[in-house]
């Protein structure tokens, strides 16, 4: 699953550019630009501010559906 595409989607939808998001979370911009190209993934704390940036669970974050976990 191309996680990175569901990252870039969640941003671009809360207006936020890769510099923004970086600040935010304290990191380089590489590091949101390597998710969103799917060369790396985020630990799973930055997930946790990721989803609280973008105002979404980590589902939607991830692109899962709840109902896959139960």
């Amino acid at each position: 699953m191309e996680f990175g595409k569901f990252f870039k989607e969640c941003r671009k939808q809360r207006g936020l550019s890769q510099k923004e998001v970086a600040k935010l979370l304290d990191i380089h911009q590489s590091n949101i630009s390597d998710w969103e190209n799917n060369v790396s993934r985020p630990c799973y704390e930055l997930l946790i501010q990721l989803a609280d940036i973008y105002e979404v669970t980590l589902y939607d974050l991830l692109g899962v559906e709840e109902k896959t976990f139960r």
